[in-house]
């Protein structure tokens, strides 16, 4: 009981756990590079692959960088508002526990007992727990916030850091297929360049990506390059369609 009581006040407790935080954070920055590494890579590919069935390489670096800006910016912003979004979520349901420990504290009481009693704590050992957390109204709060609601305080800066994550992983993804572009001047030749390049670039990233968020890394490769692929082929067959028509 020691122990848990000890864990669960980590502004009391002289070595808070650093593995815990890390992972939290780090699992947030892998998200948000998945997030806009994804769609770099596939939409401008796909766009790319379109237009080179109907314009000339110029025209699809200036498309293709007219695409990266719009959607780093609005990728980005996405992630931003989306970050603000569960920072002012704590906050308001942490402003309604504070309310409840006040106003219903026999409800909040009860629901000590029963978040205990899930782990096998008999309501015995919990008492003394709850006795000492109603001498600590905020860490009690937190407690709840925790344990209750499953909410950890958001990263004051975690809204700005999203977004320019996704937004620039979204550049950098976007800048690969069109770099073939960039370099030359046949555009059906850019493509296949482009193609060999991105095909190379999502299997790498899925694989990477399968091996940070637990899914079989080969499976999540084959994964991520058939969805690319597959838009890309959707795109220029499609310019081609409209091409012929």
């Amino acid at each position: 009981m020691a122990d848990i009581h000890a864990h669960r006040h980590p502004h009391t407790h002289p070595h808070p756990d650093p593995h815990h935080e890390h992972h939290f954070s780090s699992s947030d920055l892998v998200r948000d590079i998945v997030i806009g590494m994804a769609d770099g890579l596939t939409v401008p590919f796909a766009l790319a692959a379109g237009l080179s069935a109907i314009a000339q390489t110029h025209i699809v670096v200036i498309a293709g960088g007219a695409e990266i800006a719009a959607g780093s910016i609005a990728m980005g912003l996405g992630g931003f508002l989306a970050g603000r979004g569960d920072s002012e979520h704590y906050v308001s349901e942490r402003a309604r526990e504070q309310r409840e420990i006040i106003e219903k504290t026999a409800a909040e009481e009860a629901e000590i007992y029963e978040i205990f009693r899930e782990y096998g704590v008999s309501e015995l050992e919990t008492k003394p727990v709850l006795e000492a957390l109603k001498r600590d109204p905020e860490a009690w709060v937190d407690f709840m916030m925790k344990f209750e609601l499953g909410l950890v305080e958001p990263d004051k800066n975690r809204a700005m850091t999203s977004g320019g994550t996704i937004a620039l992983s979204y550049i950098f993804g976007g800048l690969i297929p069109l770099f073939p572009y960039i370099l030359m001047t046949d555009a059906h030749r850019a493509l296949l360049f482009s193609a060999a390049i991105t095909v190379l670039a999502l299997a790498v990233f899925g694989f990477v990506k399968g091996r940070v968020t637990g899914i079989t890394p080969i499976r999540s490769a084959m994964q991520t390059v058939l969805i690319g692929g597959t838009a890309a082929a959707a795109a220029f067959g499609l310019a081609r369609l409209f091409q012929a028509g």
